[in-house]
């Protein structure tokens, strides 16, 4: 088991309970697979550094946990079919 910290950033345009469901869905996710949530941060509305698909705005969230080595790749599968995630990046903490 590993500690890693994924950033992902959704549609600002969406529902307050459609973001909930979002950020509910990936860390039922982390803790379906056998992986710990450490720290789940969500940073609200904020402003991009430049567009991203007509968006000048996103809502970011952070998510800190502890998961399997392989686990990764199925969640940033996951992100990447998400039509409401507009990108994300997963870090390995400690390295």
């Amino acid at each position: 088991m590993r500690q890693y910290e994924t950033m992902y950033l959704l549609k600002p345009d969406l529902e307050p309970e459609k973001t909930a469901e979002v950020v509910a869905k990936y860390q039922s996710v982390v803790t379906e697979k056998g992986g710990t949530i450490d720290q789940l941060q969500e940073l609200g509305k904020r402003r991009l550094a430049y567009e991203i698909k007509n968006y000048r705005e996103g809502y970011y969230v952070l998510m800190q946990y502890t998961a399997d080595t392989d686990f990764t790749r199925e969640l940033e599968r996951m992100l990447r079919i998400d039509d409401s995630v507009l990108r994300y990046l997963t870090v390995r903490v400690g390295e």
